[in-house]
């Protein structure tokens, strides 16, 4: 679009898709299933679709990321289309961006895939929170993109939850170099605004966490791949009232909601964000507070659209995504959605243990539930643990939720052998001890009477 649009003045967006396969690189989705999910996202963005480009390439060229024929190329196409957009599916460098700009007409707009997943993240934030966090996001992905194009930056992010600017944000055109100062400085002292504002949430959260844990209710975060249903399956469950559409980030702001399962014990499930390939960093940063509630639950639900034909690469992509929040290691149960779309039901038996519901159709329910159960309640670990008399909570939760088959009053604590829940389990894990231990203890304080 125009550069010089304002968001009061949207004019239609014609995009075209730029594809650069680029060998070696390491993808879980194919080059063209990623292809497709660009398109989609583009989409939910509000552009309109008119051309793709693609090209193989073992490295990117150093100033335009792609060679000068397909630059001509791609010149070519936004002349015939009448193209105001062109989006990467592949991360571009600031250099890349400028040169891109300079060769195809200041009236054409280069974006990367993170600044479109950021415009969408914008257009869905609706809590503070979230508007924080995308807002930041915006800033810090803008920074180091500043040209003499990029003026009166403050106009145009954050806000209302709304559209934050033209997709990637650029704004009006400035005087030159003394602005561009300007607007540098006002961005390094807006970022840290938000920094600050984000932290008071994050503390604020940390202490509703913390009084969530005191009441014992355990919590049960939904992850998965965008649009892979986990709203759809939290309002079955809660009738939590969570936006339900057909389109990528539908949800942004996590909602936890009480449900009760079979057995009659109570949970929180919280519904998260949804992942999806190449995540900007940006965000993974700015929704670090969100995220907490992932890396804090007792249990997940990894939700998978099994109707996709990506399923299994978009499972591996979030179990990835996972692993670098360290949250690996939390008791995951994966729930196949969708299996109403399913023309072949055998594909479900490719991720073994996995539990198959539709949310839409409420197929399967009842046994998500009780896999849910006997995860939270009714699976235990054997523990063997010194609690010292100052830790009185953990013992009394050892006695009201686990198994306790012996208990050993000594001079520097309780020792306790028995099992306690899965969930319990890192509660327990500093006072673990070895079966040699107790004696060492025991004739410790034997000794010590003796001397008495």
């Amino acid at each position: 679009m125009n550069k010089e649009t304002t968001p009061t003045k949207m004019l239609t967006e014609k995009a075209i898709l730029v594809g650069v396969d680029i060998y070696n690189e390491k993808s879980w989705l194919s080059f063209e299933d990623s292809l497709d999910e660009l398109a989609l996202l583009a989409s939910t963005a509000g552009l309109v679709i008119v051309g793709e480009l693609t090209q193989s390439l073992s490295r990117p060229y150093g100033d335009t990321y792609i060679g000068s024929g397909k630059v001509d190329e791609l010149k070519a196409l936004v002349q015939e289309t009448d193209s105001n957009v062109v989006v990467f599916d592949n991360e571009l460098s600031p250099r890349h961006q400028r040169e891109l700009e300079k060769l195809l007409g200041e009236d054409v707009h280069i974006i990367d895939r993170t600044a479109l997943i950021l415009d969408i993240f914008a257009q869905h934030a609706s809590t503070r929170e979230g508007i924080l966090q995308v807002e930041l996001a915006q800033y810090e992905y803008r920074l180091p993109r500043l040209t003499r194009a990029w003026t009166h930056l403050a106009r145009q992010a954050g806000g209302g939850g709304g559209r934050t600017g033209s997709v990637g944000g650029v704004g009006l055109r400035g005087p030159g170099e003394t602005q561009l100062e300007v607007d540098r400085r006002e961005i390094h002292k807006k970022i840290a605004i938000l920094k600050i504002e984000i932290e008071k949430i994050r503390a604020h959260r940390s202490r509703y966490r913390a009084q969530r844990k005191r009441s014992r209710i355990p919590t049960v975060a939904l992850v998965g791949y965008t649009n892979a249903g986990k709203s759809t399956l939290l309002n079955l469950l809660s009738d939590a009232g969570v936006m339900v559409a057909d389109k990528l980030f539908a949800t942004l702001d996590p909602t936890t909601r009480r449900v009760k399962l079979p057995e009659g014990h109570i949970c929180l499930f919280t519904d998260t964000v949804g992942f999806i390939q190449k995540l900007p960093t940006q965000l993974v940063a700015a929704f670090r507070a969100t995220l907490e509630e992932i890396a804090e639950a007792e249990l997940l639900l990894h939700i998978v659209d099994i109707s996709h034909p990506s399923a299994l690469a978009q499972w591996q992509s979030v179990n990835d995504t996972l692993a670098e929040l360290d949250a690996q290691h939390i008791p995951t149960i994966t729930v196949l959605n969708k299996i109403d779309k399913l023309s072949n039901p055998e594909i479900t038996k490719f991720i073994p243990g996995s539990v198959s519901i539709s949310a839409l159709q409420n197929i399967g329910i009842e046994n998500l539930l009780a896999a849910i159960e006997k995860e939270l309640f009714f699976s235990f670990i054997p523990v063997l643990v010194r609690l010292p008399y100052q830790e009185g909570k953990l013992i009394s939760l050892m006695y009201e939720q686990g198994k306790v088959e012996s208990s050993d009053h000594q001079k520097s604590g309780v020792v306790v052998n028995g099992s306690v829940p899965v969930r319990l389990l890192p509660l327990y894990e500093p006072y673990f001890i070895q079966p040699g231990e107790i004696e060492e203890l025991s004739g410790e304080e034997e000794t010590d009477e003796n001397e008495r």
